[in-house]
This record gives structure tokens, C-alpha cells and sequence, in this order.
């Protein structure tokens, strides 16, 4: 258990302290190893609701793991919100132990089913981090996730696809996660011609049409994914323009893949490092999430308003 002074702020005013304990191990049946996950968490408050993060991929040993994405975690914990980050499958740290292992090296299914198992054990988590039990609000899950995160995250908001070996519908839909934030999220599969197209042939079939849940798309206006898709950024707005609303849309000037470098501090991959992008992202996204979860709150509305009148803004949002 650490305790650090956290990068967002109580109701985004005073910074507040934030509680993270890693790794809570959660033994889930079949899975090859167990479920690690960290939780970050404010020191104090209760009716706290939760955030699910799903990592994405990247060359970084570690930052695929529950040790990535800090800059989110850490100011989403500051502004009131347990953060819940799994080790999935697909994990670079799990790489040597799982080649062999069926639905290497992508494990797409397993992802989504790594929320559902830690959803199962809420109440196991908050026993076993200290100074957590009775705190969190159960009700309130928002889903958030990074590239391959956010694909986990379009299922589990309930995107379809077809499992490329079985020919089946596939539906991951998670009727606890009622808000999600989609993250330079993979888009339609009909335009894939890239060289990591036929490596992940079940992108080729998601259908956004059943992605009802209520989201926050976040798309950089530079991230042009070629290893994919000549369709160019536009690409990452799919879950946006194809999804039935109510949605969200934040564009991001001048960000690629990165997003400014959420993945985490000072991370070597970044093409598009720019801190203020990254705080400004998170702070959105805790607003939007805020008023999902929490009836009455007009968070969302007063970030919004104050972007639109930002001549230097970082981006736009429009909604359906």
C-alpha cells in the first residue's frame, strides 16, 4: 500500500490524497493464472463509484499491465472514483507464460471476461484493500479502455462481434457497467487492409449498431492507424458515428495514438507527448463520467461549455 498526493483534485478543486494497492490477486476458475488487479482509490469519502480501465498493447514491458495508464488513474482516483486496472491475458509481462495457452496471443474474449470476474468480486476487493471496505458504491461502474481496451470496452457496452473460429455471435454486453469511455478505440472492420488485419480477424466483424450503453468517445484528429486501416483518424470515430446515442464525441487536436501519453509518465512510446493533452483528457472524462453516474450533477456540462469558450482549446465535443 503507497499513499501519494494525487494529480486530480477533489471536486477538481483541492488535490487529495490517493490510496493504490497492487496487486489484489482474484482466483478465477480456468483462467491460466490468476487475475491481478490494482485499485486506486481517494483517502477518504464514501458512495465512491468505480472505473474500470482496460489497458491496451504497446512495446513497453509493463505499461500492458496494471502498472500502466498512471496519468488517468491517479487524477480519476483524486476526483472521487475507485480505479479497478486488471493484468489481462494479453499482458507483454504474460507473454512467456501464455504462447501456448488456447486464444493466444490476444485473448479477446478473456479481456471482457476480466471485468465481469472483477465484478463478480467487489466486495472481495474492498476487503482486501485496506481502508476501502464500505466505501464504494456497487451501482455506479463506468467501463474506461485504451485502443485494445478500448475494443474490451466496446463489447462490454455492448458491441457484437463474430468469434472468427466458431462463426457465432458473440455478446459480452455487461448490464452492471452503465457508462463507458472509449479511448482511440478500434472502428469498423470493413475497411481493414492494414498488416495487423488478418492478426486479429474478430475486429473485422464488431457491429456497433447494438452499443447502446451511454459514451465518451475520445479520437485524436492525428491518429492515423496504417497498421490497420488507410481509412485514416476517422477510423476511431466509428464507435461514435455507428453507435445508436446517447454518446459523446471528444476530439483531440493535434493527438495520435497516444492521447498525449496516457499509457503513462514519460512512456518512450509516445509519438505525441504533451502533459497539458493528458490532463485535460482525464479531467473531461472524470467530468463526463461524474454526471453519468451521479443523476443531478452537471459536471460535463460546465467542462463542456468552458472548452467551447477556450480559445486555445485542446479539442471539441459534440454529442447525439
Amino acid at each position: 500500500m503507497s499513499t501519494s498526493t494525487g494529480a486530480g483534485a477533489d471536486a477538481f478543486g483541492a488535490p487529495v490524497a490517493v490510496l493504490s494497492c497492487s496487486p489484489v490477486v482474484l482466483s478465477v476458475p480456468g483462467r491460466p493464472v490468476d487475475l491481478h488487479v490494482r485499485v486506486s482509490a481517494p483517502a477518504t469519502g464514501t458512495g465512491l463509484p468505480v472505473i474500470l480501465l482496460s489497458h491496451g498493447g504497446g512495446p513497453s514491458n509493463n505499461l500492458s499491465s496494471l502498472n500502466g495508464y498512471a496519468p488517468l488513474a491517479n487524477f480519476w482516483a483524486a476526483s472521487g472514483f475507485v480505479v479497478i486496472q486488471p493484468t489481462h491475458l494479453t499482458s507483454r509481462t504474460l507473454t512467456h507464460l501464455l504462447a501456448d495457452v488456447p486464444g493466444a496471443p490476444f485473448f479477446w474474449r478473456s479481456r471482457s471476461e476480466d471485468m465481469a470476474h472483477i465484478l463478480d468480486r467487489l466486495d472481495m476487493i474492498e476487503k482486501a484493500v485496506p481502508g476501502l471496505s464500505g466505501r464504494m458504491d456497487h451501482t455506479k461502474v463506468a467501463v474506461a479502455g485504451h485502443s485494445f481496451g478500448g475494443f474490451t470496452a466496446s463489447l462490454l457496452l455492448g458491441a457484437r462481434v463474430t468469434d472468427p473460429e466458431e462463426g457465432a455471435e458473440v455478446n459480452l454486453f455487461e448490464p452492471r457497467i452503465t457508462a463507458g469511455v472509449l479511448l482511440a478505440a478500434p472502428g469498423r472492420g470493413d475497411v481493414l487492409n492494414g498488416p495487423m488485419a488478418d492478426a486479429l480477424p474478430v475486429f473485422r466483424t464488431i457491429d456497433f449498431s447494438t452499443m447502446t450503453t451511454p459514451a465518451l468517445v475520445v479520437a485524436g484528429d492525428k491518429d492515423d492507424s496504417r497498421h490497420f486501416t488507410d481509412m485514416g483518424p476517422d477510423w476511431h470515430v466509428d464507435p461514435y458515428t455507428l453507435a445508436p446515442g446517447p454518446k459523446a464525441l471528444l476530439t483531440l487536436f493535434g493527438a495520435e495514438h497516444g492521447l498525449g501519453g496516457i499509457a503513462g509518465y514519460d512512456a518512450a512510446e509516445t509519438t505525441d507527448e504533451d502533459p497539458e493533452r493528458v490532463a485535460a483528457l482525464a479531467r473531461l472524462a472524470a467530468a463526463y463520467l461524474r454526471t453519468q453516474l451521479q443523476p443531478g450533477v452537471s459536471t460535463w456540462q460546465a467542462e463542456c461549455e468552458a472548452l467551447a469558450d477556450d480559445p486555445n482549446a485542446v479539442g471539441r465535443v459534440e454529442s447525439k
